[in-house]
């Protein structure tokens, strides 16, 4: 199986998505679910299929040091080449690595006017231009939407999209919706919205908004020993 092949697996075909650019320069997507369910690698998946088709992904780890997130993209490709028997495993390395930049704050210390000095820093000396950005412990329990707003214009103008993941607390109760309540607020600034599901020792995968074929059926499985998405 060459990188194509691989790229025919990513989350949003296996969703039901025929596009793989399903969001547009300043579009926002979450993963949404419970601590420890899966909402890192299946961001590192729609990460490393981004790279695979040559398209640069920053990854923005809010708490998480560089070597923990490097250790995320390693556990994942190794897995998807382990599931899928992707021959050429340097080749893939070598194609993933160039389109990758880490950048790491802590939770308090992060917001987008730093966010853009240091992205401005990276365009202007031409180091490194992303097409995707993906932050990996946003919180939405405090009043975000301005951040959030802050966030779309800068996208929109440097041209990339934007995934996030996002922590549901147990105690919340979806409201009508669907959506737990902190997501509810900003929910119409988001274009695409995916909830991982504990259902005893599985996961269930279920898109919530924006996706081809949302409906109340369950789509998908996260295999819980690899993370990675089965249909």
């Amino acid at each position: 199986m060459l990188k194509n092949d691989l790229v025919l697996k990513n989350p949003l075909r296996l969703l039901g998505h025929d596009s793989d650019d399903v969001l547009a320069d300043g579009g926002f997507g979450v993963v949404m679910a419970r601590a420890g369910v899966g909402k890192t690698a299946i961001g590192v998946q729609l990460a490393i299929n981004s790279q695979l088709r040559h398209q640069n992904v920053l990854h923005i780890g809010l708490n998480d040091p560089v070597q923990k997130v490097c250790l995320w993209y390693d556990e994942v490709l190794r897995n998807l080449i382990c599931q899928y028997e992707v021959p050429q495993e340097e080749r893939l390395w070598d194609v993933i690595l160039p389109h990758r930049f880490i950048m790491t704050f802590k939770v308090e210390s992060f917001s987008v006017p730093i966010l853009e000095e240091r992205l401005t820093d990276l365009i202007e000396q031409g180091i490194f231009v992303p097409k995707m950005v993906l932050i990996d412990g946003f919180s939405f329990d405090n009043e975000i939407r301005t951040s959030l707003e802050e966030l779309k214009s800068l996208s929109k103008e440097l041209g990339f999209h934007v995934w996030f993941t996002m922590n549901i607390h147990r105690h919340n109760t979806p409201g009508p919706d669907g959506f737990a309540p902190e997501f509810s607020v900003v929910e119409d600034l988001f274009d695409v919205a995916i909830q991982l599901i504990p259902d005893g020792k599985d996961v269930l995968v279920k898109a919530l908004k924006g996706i081809d074929g949302t409906s109340d059926s369950y789509q998908l499985r996260l295999n819980p020993s690899t993370l990675l998405l089965t249909d």
